[in-house]
Parts: structure tokens; sequence; C-alpha cells
């Protein structure tokens, strides 16, 4: 059996290795010269910076990957825990407190029950005991969302009826209505308090408002396993996945575009009984039984397949959420920055406009460099491969909406964009005030930008988008869509932008239903390993 999977990203590469397990002899496809996809990596100058993931979460999805693959995390990857796990900066040096020297105070977060409640007694009183109790439940949804929501291609809806889930069915029903944002803030006063829970909305490609309560589920993964760092960065993750894939004998054809995935069967009328067959690529056609796409989505079924195979034709997106777009800033900065963690973030005091800003448009009288809550990696802080000696690598993650027209930037045009350009400058500016560097600006010998023009270029994301669709409601779970086309016998979908969702961890678990689909197990839990 030949299988052909678009994609070299991270749910390419794990579907290839699966696959190649399985006895498949597998062909992956990709338009760029390198693999990885949106978990890229640039070098320059001296310099090495992650351009997409850069949270090593949910371990177990990683264990149960690689011992799928007969190894484990512990061949595959050096393992680095952090402490702090990250740092929070809320508030802007103008909206601080008098005499603390016009900049907010950070918060450095550890993880762990213990040091979790013990930081929000400190800060919010009643807050420990509070915090304790939500991350109790958190993690009793974690469970129940591994066993039950995620390794799962939704095939046999008897599943949904479980035990587990009938004995928290009103539970569940509560968290399904109600947003992350009124869960939170219900339950606790203090604005650092409620971002550091509602900040994994984020992640979803989602802002707390619209995000379901029941991704509250997410605050097991940082504030009670922790955050790790893979040393070499997701670079070296990818490279470990690549090599499984390699492994189980896979063939890479790197640099050909995709441009149409081919059928056979039916009749020119009717889509049925129609089987695919390959893809067809800039150079030439590829055969086999079965193709998996994992390209975008929005691209895979508006751009690949004619207008009768379609499962989700362009009526569908009109009706989706896009999820964040992103301005990436990457920066090389001359002597040691003390003043932020392995990951920090900058927060608004009040981050409903930027949230707004993002989701609902511009906001009326913003301009466009204004503040915003960002994200800042510096992998630097513990890895001592990524920067020339006493120098630190600033990863900027600004969202702003999944926008293509916002232009691209320069890491691999000649120039930014004028937005691109200014949002990147004003992010630059909030962190010096905010983190009291007031000699970035000089310190830094280069810079280099992506925008949503430079994902929808590089990766065919939709709408310029950079994670994937939005975790609202009706874009969770079953809602999200299904991994087998509908039109196409043998026409699969990995990725973030398929179930189970955005995220490394997400896109794993996607290659496995993969499997779970060929074989028709409609069980709801991981795949059994060989040890198992």
């Amino acid at each position: 059996m030949r299988a052909v999977v678009i994609g070299a990203g991270i749910a390419g590469l794990a579907t290839a290795a699966l696959l190649g397990k399985e006895g498949y002899e597998v062909t992956v496809v990709d338009s760029l010269d390198e693999v990885g996809g949106r978990a890229g990596s640039y070098t320059e100058a001296g310099f090495r910076w992650d351009t997409g993931p850069s949270w090593y979460l949910m371990p177990e999805a990683f264990d149960h990957f690689f011992s799928l693959c007969g190894t484990s995390t512990e061949a595959e990857l050096d393992l680095v825990g952090l402490s702090p796990d990250y740092r929070v900066y809320t508030g802007s040096p103008t909206a601080s407190t008098p005499g603390s020297g016009s900049r907010p105070t950070p918060v450095d977060i550890h993880s762990g029950t213990d040091n979790v409640a013990q930081l929000f007694e400190s800060i919010e009183r009643g807050a420990g005991k509070q915090v304790r109790t939500y991350l109790a439940d958190a993690s009793d949804a974690y469970q129940v969302a591994l066993d039950h929501f995620l390794y799962t291609t939704f095939s046999a809806p008897l599943n949904l009826v479980h035990s587990d889930i009938r004995h928290r069915l009103a539970r569940i029903a509560a968290l399904l209505t109600s947003s992350l944002q009124r869960y939170v803030n219900e339950k606790f006063s203090d604005t650092r308090l409620r971002q550091i829970l509602s900040y994994p909305a984020v992640f979803l490609s989602s802002e707390p408002a619209a995000t379901p309560a029941l991704y509250s589920l997410l605050s097991h993964t940082d504030l009670v396993e922790g955050v790790r760092y893979p040393r070499g960065g997701f670079a070296a993750v990818v490279e470990a996945i690549y090599r499984q894939a390699q492994n189980f004998g896979t063939t890479f054809r790197l640099g050909e575009e995709v441009t149409a995935i081919t059928t056979a069967g039916g009749s020119s009328a009717r889509a049925t009984g129609i089987r695919a067959t390959g893809v067809r690529t800039t150079n030439g056609h590829i055969g086999a039984d079965i193709v998996v796409s994992a390209a975008d989505l929005h691209h895979t079924e508006t751009h690949l397949l004619p207008p009768k195979l379609r499962t989700y034709p362009q009526r569908y997106w009109a009706r989706r959420n896009p999820g964040l777009g992103t301005v990436v800033v990457l920066a090389g900065v001359q002597g040691k920055l003390p003043q932020l963690a392995h990951h920090t973030f900058l927060f608004s005091q009040d981050w409903d406009p930027d949230f707004r800003a993002v989701f609902s448009g511009p906001e009326p009288m913003r301009p466009l460099g204004a503040s915003r809550s960002i994200y800042i990696s510096k992998t630097s802080a513990t890895d001592a491969d990524v920067a020339p000696e006493d120098h630190e690598n600033l990863f900027f993650l600004i969202p702003v909406p999944a926008a293509e027209d916002l232009g691209h930037g320069d890491a691999y045009h000649p120039e930014a964009s004028p937005r691109v350009k200014a949002i990147a400058q004003a992010a630059i500016d909030q962190l010096s005030a905010t983190a009291g560097i007031p000699d970035l600006h000089e310190r830094i010998t280069i810079t280099r930008t992506l925008g949503p023009a430079d994902f929808a270029e590089r990766y065919h994301s939709w709408s310029g988008g950079a994670l994937g669709p939005a975790h609202t409601l009706f874009q969770s779970a079953f809602f999200r869509g299904r991994n087998a086309s509908r039109k196409v016998t043998g026409l699969y979908y990995a990725g973030a932008t398929t179930v189970p969702g955005v995220g490394v961890p997400m896109c794993l678990i996607s290659a496995e239903n993969i499997i779970k689909r060929l074989r028709d197990d409609r069980s709801a839990g991981p795949l059994p390993t060989d040890g198992a």
C-alpha cells in the first residue's frame, strides 16, 4: 500500500512515521525546502530562533508518540525544566503603582499546585484555596479529555455516553456553555491571577471570552505539570519526529508543490464512488492508495479538490473563525537581559481591547503602534547554542488579525510591510519601557520579522492565520470537523486545522487518529504501544 502525505510539518512527519510503521510505502511532499512547516527555524548572524511553537506542554502526547515508534522521549530529546516556568508583567509603565520605578512588578510562576497556591494567596486573600480546587478540576477535565475527546475520530457516538462522561455531564455542560473568561473571573478578582488562568486561550488561537470554560483544563499542563524546554528548541523536536519517519523508510520530496489531489471512479456528474489515486505536483504525478493532507484544511479543500469533491466548500469557511494571526519579531541582543525569563508575557492591564483588535476588527482610535498583550521567548536563557556569547535571542509573538493584507515581514522578503514594521517597532518599545531596558534599541544587533502574509505564502494558512481555526464552542471536538473526506474515499486530514486541534501535541494525536481511521478503530483512547 502506498501513501502520500501532503506537508512536512509536525503532523505530516508524525503521520509518515506511523504509516511507515503500519507497512505503508510513504512519500511526503512539501513546497518548502525544509521539514518542520510552521514549527520552523531561522538562523542568521550566529543566532537561531524557533519561528513557531515554543512551549513544550502535554508531555504525555510526546511520550506516547515516541513509544508508538518503538523509542522514547528520553532517547530522542534532552528536556530541561524551567524555573520560573514563565514570567508575567501586567500593566504599562504609565499605569503602574507610584513608587515602583514607574514599571509593573513582574510575577514569576513556578509550577506545582503548592507553589501556585502560595503565589495566588500572596496576591489575593483566599485565592490559594480557590486555585487548589480550580487546578484539581482542571486536572480531572484534562484526564477526561485524554481518555475520551482527543485520541478519537468521533466515529462511534456511543463513546460519548461513557460512564466517565455521564458522571460529569452536568459539570461538562456547564463548562461548555460558559466562557473561560467568565469562569475564571467568577473565582478570582486580581487582574494578574485572572490573566494567568485565562491566557491559555491564546494557545487555542482564540480569546478568553469566546473559549469554552472546559479549556480550563490547560492550566493542568502549565501550572501542575510544568513547562519544559527541549534543548535545541523545537527544531530538535522536528528533527526527532523526522528521524522516526526516516527510520520507517519515508521518501521526502521537498521543494515540490502539490497542485491537486487526483481521483478516479464515480461519474463526472455525481461525486459518488470516487477514490484518491495520488497527487499532482509541480514535478508530475505521484500515485498512491491513500492521501493524507497535513496541509491547511482550507487550502486542501478549496485549492486541491474540484468543487464537487469538497467536504468543506467555501460556504463552510464563511461561517468559521480563522483564529489569530501574528507578527513575529526575531531579535538578537548584545548583553544579558535578566529582566526576562525563558518565557515572558507582557499583558495590558485591560486586555479586552487587545482581543477586540484581533478578533473584531480595528479598535476605534487605537493607533497601529499601541501597546498590546504580547509574548516573548528568550531561549538563550536555557540554551547556549542559540546565540553568540554574551548575547540573547528574543522571539516576539504579537497577536494581530488573521489578515493577509497586514503584509510580509523581512525574514523571507527584502523588506517588511509598513504595518508589520510598525507593529514590530511598537513591541520592542513596549518591552523596553515595561521591563526597564532603556538601551534595548541600541543593543539590538539584528531583527527579522514575519507577518500574516508570510504564513499564507509559506504554509497556505487560511487568511494568514498563525495557529489554525479558533477553538470556540462550535469549532472544538466533533464540531471541528472530521479527519476523513466525505466525498473521496482514501483522503484523510491531519494537523492543526482539523481534529483534535492546534498545538504540537494535537498534531501528534491527529497523526495517530489517521491510523485509527485506517484500522476502523472507533475507540476513544490512545492506541496500545508495543510494550502495552
